[in-house]
């Protein structure tokens, strides 16, 4: 199953958190929410829901791209948290914590490791992004 949202740039976006990364829905980010890289986030808890339980595995890979150039993208793979239950926040972490926040655990990049390229277009403001959510059904 694949399931995708849209989520926009932010001048305050970091990404230097060593352990996760975040989409908010909120349409602002502070500098010390240095984990966020998409504000105004367009992503559907139900669908989301479904996604998860329509899963045969908890693997999935979360393929982040600018809309505009195709060339700068990122692929991160985790595992799902089958108890997400956020309709604010989506948070992928490279640790084990869960919280309802927490849509995916154990992911091989954080904030921090992603592509510079792609942490310096989502600092301007308006640029969108597409995060795909793949996983086997």
């Amino acid at each position: 199953m694949i399931y995708e949202f849209h989520a926009y740039g932010h001048p305050n976006i970091l990404g230097t958190h060593k352990t996760t990364l975040e989409f908010t829905k909120d349409d602002e980010a502070s500098l010390k929410g240095d984990c966020i890289i998409g504000v105004k986030a367009d992503f559907e808890l139900g669908k989301i829901k479904e996604l998860i339980r329509n899963s045969k595995s908890k693997k999935v890979s979360i393929t982040i791209e600018a809309q505009d150039n195709k060339n700068i993208k990122e692929k991160i793979f985790a595992e799902i948290n089958p108890d997400f239950e956020d309709d604010a926040e989506f948070v992928i972490r490279k640790t084990n914590f869960i919280s309802k926040r927490t849509f995916a655990i154990s992911a091989n990049k954080a904030a921090f490791g992603l592509n510079r390229a792609l942490i310096g277009y989502l600092k301007e403001k308006g640029n969108k992004i597409s995060v795909i959510i793949e996983n086997e059904v």
